[in-house]
């Protein structure tokens, strides 16, 4: 779990940075339009991914004229944009593995740039199918583990239906599959459990250990290059990075 966990952290910490920029409206816009167009639909009682997608949205104090006109762009009420999704799978510095997710309107471009950002950190972009058998889809929340015990959050979990509930260093990480996380989600929010993140996302199933500098920089670039491309949805990758050398590096 390390890889997400380590990876996740630092997005949160550049969270305020990413809102400015308005990238996190962008992704969110961009996830609706396509759960509508692809998931069933526009009404989200019957597109379960567009009624995540839409929970996702309002944590993050999204309009609901801007959720309303996202939607209908994704089931052709209004014009927009038709995204292509594309997943991307490459070696980073130090071997690491890493998946980009991306939306794009124009495929060449992404692909363009995504093989430009690999290269410049030393790394190389892959053939489909080069990392991806590394991860497993997985609906993924996280809890302060401040805010509640384990036996209170390990009842909570598992009688909402979670598969598994793994103990980190500053949260527990609850796990689902993929097809049960908004029944589970929604269950726990129904209790009053407050979220650190909660999210349908590709959990590594080994990580690989970075102990020195220069590769754990260059790893760190790549990784904030891709994440701040328009096209970029998602980012996640399989390292595991002490945490006197994230301080050092930070």
């Amino acid at each position: 779990m390390s890889g997400h966990s380590k990876w996740s952290t630092i997005k949160r910490k550049k969270g305020a940075i990413d809102a400015k920029r308005g990238k996190i409206f962008t992704r969110l816009i961009k996830e609706i339009t396509v759960a509508a167009r692809t998931g069933g639909g526009g009404d989200p009682d019957g597109n379960p991914r567009l009624r995540s997608a839409i929970a996702t949205a309002k944590a993050e104090n999204m309009p609901k004229e801007n959720i309303a006109r996202a939607i209908k762009k994704g089931t052709g009420e209004i014009e927009g944009e038709v995204y292509e999704e594309i997943l991307y799978e490459g070696y980073g510095p130090g071997g690491v593995a890493v998946l980009v997710e991306c939306m794009t309107d124009n495929r060449n471009r992404t692909v363009a740039d995504i093989r430009h950002f690999f290269a410049k950190s030393s790394g190389n972009l892959g053939e489909s199918g080069c990392v991806a058998w590394m991860f497993e889809k997985k609906g993924l929340i996280q809890v302060d583990k401040e805010k509640y015990s384990e036996e209170e959050i390990m009842d909570l979990a598992l009688e909402a239906g979670a598969d598994d509930v793994i103990e980190e260093d500053t949260e527990f990480q609850i796990l689902t599959e993929p097809e049960n996380f908004t029944e589970v989600r929604d269950a726990l929010e129904e209790k009053g459990v407050e979220f650190v993140e909660a999210a349908v996302t590709m959990i590594p199933q080994n990580t690989v250990e970075i102990t020195e500098e220069n590769p754990a920089r260059a790893l760190m670039k790549l990784l904030e290059n891709l994440e701040d491309h328009d096209d970029v949805q998602n980012v996640h990758a399989n390292f595991d990075i002490d945490e006197s050398l994230m301080e050092q590096i930070s």
